[in-house]
């Protein structure tokens, strides 16, 4: 191995080792400090190399997965508000009041009341160790309410295809789209894949690259569809869009079965934020996968 990737696996296995501490002991005090003893950085060194790799500041990490599993617990358990802030290292109903609703935008009684997940960020796992620059996998449940999506309509063979095809279909469609006099490119753009009626691996799936919109076009050439109200898991991902399937992997077979949340059939959507360009290694876009939060199991 040569120095500078023996350095970079160094360094992921440190982060690696707070990040297993963190997630063992949420229901722990975990200080900055006691982390940073753990990683045998100082307190600075690890902040600046724990943001560095994740993308995350190391106490906002843990204040939100705090939160986030209070969250949860709020929807699909019974205990007390009281009980809750205590179990996560609050020391008052009023300060865990008060750090949920600057998080989430609501009080942790109105949360329950409206028994929706949403806003939480779940525990990174790996999402790979076969690049040079191994990385984490970034995960939040966010739901979102019932939409309009407009777009080019084509049909695909997955990712799980024997013959797959999306990434020569896909990039085509989105050239078209590019070119509609209805796209708006300062707006996000969605790649919506409906999985519901697929009934094997290699039944071509619907696609449709397009926007969300107000008042759907007339045109008949242009499709509309109207996407539920749904509860996602968030996938994050950087870099090239054509690494995006490692990507999905990663969450297939690893997040998902460590997560105690279960998938569902439903329109899968690709989101992008305006004038992205697919090839930047350091391009951002999400891919939201459907969940069935009634089999909610926590771990």
């Amino acid at each position: 191995m040569k120095a500078a990737e023996q350095h970079i696996a160094t360094r992921f296995n440190r982060i690696e080792r707070v990040l297993a501490y963190i997630h063992a002991n949420l229901d722990q005090p975990l200080n900055v400090a006691d982390l940073a003893a753990l990683s045998c950085w100082s307190r600075w060194q690890l902040q600046r190399v724990f943001s560095e790799q994740t993308g995350v500041n190391v106490a906002h990490y843990v204040r939100e997965l705090k939160l986030g599993q209070a969250a949860q617990q709020l929807v699909m358990g019974q205990s007390r508000v009281i009980d809750i802030a205590l179990m996560y290292g609050f020391g008052s109903e009023a300060s865990f009041s008060r750090a949920f609703r600057q998080h989430f935008g609501i009080t942790p009684r109105h949360y329950r009341q409206r028994g929706v997940m949403d806003g939480i960020r779940t525990p990174m796992h790996i999402a790979s160790l076969t690049t040079s620059q191994p990385s984490w996998l970034s995960v939040h449940i966010k739901t979102r309410e019932p939409m309009h999506l407009v777009g080019q309509l084509g049909y695909i063979r997955g990712l799980f295809s024997s013959q797959p095809d999306f990434s020569h279909i896909v990039p085509e469609l989105w050239q078209h789209v590019h070119q509609s006099l209805w796209y708006a490119g300062e707006r996000e753009s969605i790649g919506a894949i409906n999985v519901t009626q697929a009934e094997t691996l290699g039944e071509p799936l619907p696609y449709l690259a397009g926007q969300i919109t107000m008042h759907p076009p007339e045109d008949n050439a242009i499709t509309h569809w109207i996407i539920p109200a749904t509860t996602y898991a968030v996938i994050t991902h950087t870099g090239p869009v054509s690494a995006l399937p490692e990507t999905l992997k990663a969450f297939i077979y690893h997040w998902l079965p460590q997560s105690g949340y279960t998938c569902t059939d439903g329109v899968e959507l690709e989101v992008y934020p305006p004038h992205y360009q697919p090839a930047d290694k350091h391009a951002v876009m999400h891919y939201w996968v459907p969940l069935d939060t009634t089999h909610f199991a926590p771990n």
